[in-house]
This record gives C-alpha cells, sequence and structure tokens, in this order.
C-alpha cells in the first residue's frame, strides 16, 4: 500500500496561546475537513491536546494546519507522537 494512504494514529501537543482563541474548533473544523477521526481537548498547563486517526498524508496536512492555528492563537510548538492505527474513531469531536 502506498505510505500516504496508510492509516495511522498521532498523538498531538499545541503549546503557545491556544486556549481562549477558538484552537478546538479550529482543529475541529480542519480534522472533520480531511476525514479525520479523533478528539480535542485544552489541558490544565495552557496547551490542547488531541489524538487523531486517519490517512497519513491527511494527518500531515492537520498537522500544517495546526502550526498555523487561528488568527488570534500564537503557536509555539507542535509536538507530534506518531503510534500504532487502532480504528477507534469514528469522527472527531471537541471533549471538556
Amino acid at each position: 500500500m502506498n505510505d500516504e494512504k496508510k492509516s495511522v494514529s498521532v498523538k498531538i501537543k499545541v503549546t503557545g496561546r491556544v486556549q481562549r482563541v477558538g484552537y478546538r474548533y479550529f482543529v475541529q473544523h480542519w480534522a472533520e475537513d480531511f476525514g479525520i477521526g479523533g478528539w480535542v481537548r485544552n489541558q490544565r498547563d495552557g496547551s490542547v491536546f488531541l489524538e487523531a486517526e486517519g490517512r497519513k498524508d491527511r494527518i500531515e496536512k492537520l498537522i500544517k494546519e495546526l502550526k498555523e492555528g487561528p488568527s488570534m492563537a500564537q503557536v509555539k510548538d507542535v509536538n507530534v507522537k506518531w503510534t500504532g492505527f487502532e480504528n477507534k474513531f469514528r469522527n472527531f469531536e471537541v471533549r471538556y
């Protein structure tokens, strides 16, 4: 199978000014647009954490968007941990 079309999973921590700027809904919008399943949630340390599954090429597109963020955000770092595909998500949601 083409590596770009291979299904993968990631855990991503985004730091910077990413809370109270619509970042989680920004993530949800792009994840749904790219057909990616998973969830996103604010963390107590001020970061945003997400788990996502989908085609590798689409996850890479999402990561590119995460680095930009919505207009009010100031993204400092996007830490990506690639993990084994588990096929555990059907849609993408904002968690609280």
